[in-house]
């Protein structure tokens, strides 16, 4: 049976998520305003994305009482009354209400973001920092690029495909770290602060963007890419390409937008986010590896496919850590202050 019913989130903790998502609307509407161009869901991303997490976080839940009711009827079939009793006790409205706070401001955050991406080569049009990026890598490699180091090390053939799918496997991992924190960590404010620190990922890094806009190696130097075999990261490379090029042709046409932007890596932020609050959140030995493994597997593709700079995943990190304080900071989170995890 479960330990008493989980505790309440504060206010705080639960307005932390929305501020947020209100500061980076905020100035997504001042960077679309700034470049005249409309605020837009290109292809409804954000729109599709909340909708599929929002039903994989009910699915969750459902589960979640189910496993709970199991628990204490000693059995894998619980009966209605039972399930009852521990959505009742587990899943009240209080809880409902802070999670779906949690989760749509979180792709509020997410939309506001791609539309201030979209307008860097607009608002800053004649200003890339691709080559002082790529020099400073070589200082701190001794005069070598990265990305041929990892290539050297790593070799070209089916490594590729692996780094790629891996690479691609982000789009999943991103929003199942957060539907799992928000349903599976028992108590709340733990899965409110890892939530509000993912969603601050999205402003500081377009932050980022404005500050140093570049393309990253595989845009600048296309050629030093050109012996890797196809991929599907080479196809996605390709695509966000072309949708650069139509963007700026015609900024206003409906459904068009850019999502090239090297400096940070988001990649790195958030998987380093999610590293860094797994061992704030007391969470398992073994999640704890697996995150870390994720994070040093994303340094290393970002830089092997090209997309980044290795300048860009340390300021990826950088933006990681300031997400999490600036989380702790809104959310009124003290590490040591949750109880351990409770996984269903």
């Amino acid at each position: 049976m479960d330990a008493g019913a989980p505790e309440l989130p504060s206010r705080r903790s639960v307005m932390a998520g929305p501020l947020v998502a209100l500061i980076t609307l905020v100035a997504a509407l001042v960077a679309t305003q700034m470049a005249d161009v409309p605020f837009r869901d290109p292809d409804n991303v954000a729109a599709k994305y909340l909708v599929l997490v929002g039903f994989s976080v009910f699915l969750l839940v459902w589960i979640d009482v189910a496993v709970r009711a199991g628990r204490r009827m000693g059995t894998r079939s619980p009966s209605r009354a039972a399930m009852r009793a521990v959505r009742r006790e587990r899943w009240h409205w209080h809880r409902g209400v802070a999670v779906a706070s949690a989760l749509i401001s979180f792709y509020v955050s997410y939309l506001a973001y791609r539309n201030i991406k979209s307008m860097v080569p607009l608002l800053r049009p004649d200003d890339l920092f691709d080559r002082e990026l790529a020099d400073f890598d070589r200082v701190l490699f001794a005069g070598h690029d990265p990305y041929e180091l990892t290539h050297s090390l790593l070799g070209a053939g089916v490594q590729t495909h692996v780094l790629s799918a891996l690479y691609v496997a982000f789009i999943v991992f991103l929003p199942l770290s957060l539907a799992l924190a928000l349903v599976y960590y028992r108590d709340l404010r733990g899965g409110l602060f890892f939530a509000t620190a993912l969603s601050t990922n999205w402003p500081l890094g377009a932050a980022t963007y404005l500050l140093l806009p570049a393309l990253g190696p595989i845009y600048a130097t296309p050629g030093e890419f050109a012996h890797l075999p196809a991929s599907e990261v080479t196809r996605l490379q390709q695509i966000l390409l072309d949708d650069r090029l139509e963007f700026l042709r015609d900024p206003g046409v409906a459904g068009s937008a850019q999502h090239i932007a090297a400096f940070a890596s988001l990649h790195v932020s958030m998987t380093f986010t999610a590293a860094v609050a797994a061992h704030l959140l007391g969470v398992g030995q073994r999640l704890r590896i697996v995150l870390w493994v994720m994070f040093a597997v994303t340094l290393a593709n970002t830089v092997y496919l090209g997309w980044h700079y290795f300048v860009d995943n340390i300021a990826g990190v950088a933006v990681a850590l300031a997400a999490l304080a600036i989380a702790r900071l809104l959310t009124g989170f003290e590490v040591g202050s949750l109880r351990k995890s409770d996984p269903a």
